[in-house]
Parts: C-alpha cells; structure tokens; sequence
C-alpha cells in the first residue's frame, strides 16, 4: 500500500513516527524566559518557525507570532496531502473536516452579529477554507445555507433534513455545530475501523476520546438552556467509553456533581476527575487537553499506521497554542502566570 510519494525525509520521518520539528521542554523553559515578544520571535527563529518570522518587522505582535506558525503548520500539512497515495490522502482530509466546521459556524455566527465578512474570512482557520466559503454570509437559513454552499463540500453528508428547516440564531448554530460534528466523528470513525489495522486501534481510541469530550462539553454547556435531555442526547457520537450507558446519564444530568459521577463510572475518566478538586471546573479543559496530548504522543509508540499524522497536526495546534500563552503572558505582564496553560507536547 503507498502511504507517500518520497520526495525527501521529511514525510518519511512523519510516517515512521517521529516527532519531527516540535519544540521540546527545553525550548518551552527558554521561551518562558523571554521578557518581550522581540525575544520570543528572537528564538523561535532559531527553530523550523524561523523561515516564516525572519522577515517581520516590528514592533511584534501576539497575532503576528500566532500567524507565522500557523502558516508553517499549514505548508507543512498541505505538503504532506499534495505527496499523499490514497486511502492516506482521504484520511488527511477527514483530519481537517472539523476546521472546516467550526470555520462555518465562525462565519454564520459572525455574520448574525453583522460582522464585516473579510474579517471573518481572516479568522477561518485555513486548514479548513474551501471554495464559496464567503458566501456563507448570504445565507439567511440553514436551508439556504446548505442548499447555496455546502451541497458541494464534504460536510454535505452530514446535514440532516431537520438541520435545512431550522432558522440561524445563536441557539439553532451551536446544534447545527454539534450535530455536524456528531455525523463527522461517526463517519471518521467508520472510515479507520475500515481501514483497519494498527490505523484502526490507534484512531479509534483518539476519536473515542474526541467523542467522550465533546459529549462532557455538551452537557456542561447545555445545563440552563432551553436545549432539552432529549435534544443533548441526540447530540453525542454514538461511540466512545461513554457510550451508550455513561452518555445516557449525561444526558440527563442538571450539574457538575452529577456530570462527574458519571464521566467517573469510567475507570479511564474517573483518574482525570480525580486531579481536579469539589466543584472545580476551571482547570477541565487543561487536564482533558494534556490527556489528548498523552494520547497522541503514545502513537509514536508504534509505526507505520495513519494515526501519526492526525498526532502530528494536533500536537503542533497545541504547539501553538503553548506559543499564544507565552506570548500574552509577555506581553500583558503575566510572566507569573506563563506555567499554567503550557500543556507540553513532547
């Protein structure tokens, strides 16, 4: 089977599993030394982000810094799709169908709010643009929506007939939102269980954890809202350690207590749950975020399967991520605060 065509070693030492080009925790403690965002440029120049920062001028930026690495993450991954065989190529796309729908719901929500277009279009995560992207903003329901648009995007499949009849407020887009990426992560997982393999064990527990994560958030989001038990469940994958006894109870809980009773009926779960103290919510997000990036790095444990590349894209998301922290805690004066939303990626 032809994963790539080889053009050089950097798509080998990618598919071989190696963490290529991540900055490791020597480079996170000398960036969190840096006093301005001059010296964190100054650094990440040393690094592989160095070819997309050499020529920018000062005075620098939080956004700007942000910018160059994404747009290295982004000429990295779109190298790796133009070198790709197939059934590899198709799996880098599902990869970046997610990006493609919160770019969606970024614009519909956007423009509710009478936001200009061309700035919408400058916050759209580029891994998930597409052709008529703008034309989202003339859509004034989600039937237009998908009858103007997306009918000629992967993301068609996944609309459901009761999704073209509802009308785009802010309620209605976050449920377009979720049951998109639902019918998304139920195919993506239907894809690699075909593939099969170590890509198969490999991406079916990332995608389970993805999956359980979206249904806690959910939940959590969905307490104090018209949105009804029935309406939650229909929300959640229908995969995953939660499923289907621990989405059930999910969907029927009415605070975080009960939220964490029965994400804690799951051994893997009850261990994350166990870090975070009574009624403590703040710190969730970065224990589930350094879960994923445990998993992800454990992927490079095993080689030659597809799953490397999805580790890959999202160790280097995170990656900058780190580097967006970094550089607002420089530049707002909060070098006290730099450690704690630094979830290490190697």
């Amino acid at each position: 089977m032809c994963l790539f065509n080889v053009k050089d070693g950097f798509l080998e030492a990618v598919v071989r599993g190696y963490k290529l080009g991540l900055l490791t925790t020597s480079d996170y403690n000398n960036l969190c030394q840096c006093e301005t965002l001059e010296d964190i440029k100054l650094y990440l120049t040393g690094t592989d982000y160095g070819p997309f920062l050499a020529n920018e001028a000062s005075p620098m930026h939080t956004t700007t810094l942000v910018d160059c690495c994404t747009r290295k993450l982004v000429a990295d991954w779109r190298y790796l799709r133009e070198n790709a065989g197939e059934p590899m190529g198709r799996f880098l796309d599902y990869c970046t169908y997610g990006h493609m729908i919160d770019n969606v719901v970024l614009i519909v929500t956007g423009t509710l709010h009478e936001r200009d277009v061309q700035e919408l279009l400058e916050k759209c995560n580029p891994l998930g643009m597409f052709d008529a992207i703008a034309s989202l903003a003339v859509a004034q329901n989600m039937r237009d929506l998908y009858r103007l648009v997306l009918v000629d995007t992967p993301l068609a499949p996944y609309f459901s007939d009761n999704l073209t009849h509802e009308d785009l407020d802010e309620m209605n887009i976050e449920v377009m939102r979720n049951t998109l990426y639902k019918a998304y992560l139920d195919d993506f997982a239907s894809f690699v269980h075909r593939i099969g393999g170590t890509t198969g064990e490999v991406m079916g527990e990332m995608l389970s954890f993805e999956a359980d994560r979206r249904a806690l958030n959910i939940t959590l989001n969905s307490i104090g809202t018209e949105l009804t038990r029935d309406d939650r469940r229909k929300l959640y994958a229908n995969f995953g350690l939660l499923y289907p006894h621990g989405q059930a109870e999910l969907a029927v809980a009415e605070d975080f207590d009960q939220i964490r009773s029965a994400m804690e009926k799951c051994p893997p779960y009850q261990a994350i749950f166990s870090r975070l103290g009574l009624g403590e919510t703040q710190m969730l997000d970065k224990i589930l975020y350094e879960e994923e990036v445990r998993q992800l790095m454990n992927t490079y444990e095993q080689q030659f399967h597809y799953g490397v590349f999805y580790a890959y894209m999202r160790l280097r998301e995170q990656e900058v991520r780190n580097i967006m922290w970094i550089a607002e805690c420089v530049a707002q004066d909060q070098k006290n605060r730099v450690q704690d939303g630094i979830v290490f990626t190697y």
